[in-house]
């Protein structure tokens, strides 16, 4: 296997079409992993959270000069204040990060990359520092094998829950898979909304829908929750528009908010991909709470995600209890630095 490196934006976007063909093939096919999400991230650096970094994306070819294996990595100083390598979309708004390689190569790629890293990487590079990787993928348990190999360090670390509900029934069998009290909850919630007299409705922006001004109001919705303020950075504002934009024109935007009259009450940014829905970040109006906008806005994303054969509703980072209460499911993620010997 012949590993060469990307530098350049310009090498990245010519890429695009085989990237995502391998990705659909891969181990960890998830949409932080697509080429226009990286692509987009890169174009902010992950909306201003890196100052500086450089392009180093592994790039693996058989002897064919068919493409079997992307590892999409970048150059920065690390949160530790070391020179090392991570991941593309690293950390605080890319879920799921991983390399993009099929179960049956992901071992020799992981070799052949740790290999041209060492051999033509960059100079003083001091760690490989991973973060997000899903606790399903083997690129886990390769790297470190791999690291072994070479006597060099390995530093494994949990992260944050992903709580995931799998739907594999009726919203009714739903309904009933639920603990009782938060079963009588929900429905109470979406209940009370359907009979206040100001008329609440659920609106999901469709494919031929203003993706523009709906990332406008839903940024909008963002800064009514004064912990979402700070965040919403104007590199941030320009790294959601730019997804959200992005998302809509390849197809797996999900974008829906729940209004009371004319007003945006709340709103979910979700990722219809994969047969999954990835529920990214949220807006709540403050003035509607009385109403539990969230929880009667993720009822209907729910229902509908059981309505239209999705087989799981993927509640991303996070402990928060409503992600439990509403049936998730933990499963983990993790980061995995590899100190050079």
């Amino acid at each position: 296997m012949q590993i060469t490196f990307i530098r350049d934006a310009a090498e990245l976007d010519a890429l695009s079409k085989d990237w995502n063909n391998l990705l659909a093939r891969a181990v960890s096919d998830v949409p932080f992993l697509r080429h226009e999400f990286q692509s987009t991230w890169w174009s902010t650096l992950g909306g201003g959270e890196w100052e500086h970094g450089e392009l180093w994306i592994g790039v693996g070819r058989d002897e064919r000069g068919e493409l079997i294996g992307l590892a999409p990595l970048f150059l920065t100083q690390t949160l530790d204040k070391q020179l090392g390598l991570m991941f593309v979309g690293s950390i605080e708004i890319s879920d799921y990060l991983d390399f993009i390689v099929t179960n049956e190569t992901v071992e020799p790629f992981v070799e052949a990359l740790l290999t041209a890293l060492e051999q033509n990487g960059p100079r003083e590079w001091q760690v490989l520092d991973l973060y997000n990787i899903p606790q399903t993928s083997p690129s886990l348990q390769m790297l470190k094998e791999a690291a072994d190999r070479r006597s060099w360090a390995v530093t494994q670390e949990r992260l944050q829950p992903c709580p995931v509900l799998t739907l594999d029934g009726t919203w009714e069998e739903y309904l009933t898979s639920l603990d009782k009290k938060q079963r009588q909850e929900l429905r109470r919630k979406m209940r009370r909304a359907t009979r206040d007299p100001s008329g609440v409705k659920w609106n999901l922006i469709s494919s031929e829908g203003d993706s523009v001004s709906a990332a406008k109001e839903f940024l909008e919705l963002m800064t009514t929750d004064l912990r979402k303020v700070e965040f919403l950075t104007p590199a941030m504002r320009v790294q959601f528009q730019r997804l959200i934009q992005t998302a809509h024109e390849n197809g797996w935007l999900h974008l829906s908010f729940l209004d009371v009259g004319s007003k945006r009450a709340a709103g979910y940014l979700s990722f219809d991909y994969g047969n999954r829905l990835w529920v990214y970040n949220s807006g709540v109006n403050a003035a509607y709470l009385s109403l539990s906008p969230g929880w009667v806005l993720l009822g209907n994303m729910i229902r509908w995600a059981i309505e239209n054969g999705r087989h799981e509703f993927d509640f991303l980072r996070g402990d928060e209890s409503y992600k439990y209460q509403l049936g998730g499911q933990e499963r983990y993620i993790y980061r995995l630095a590899i100190a050079r010997g």
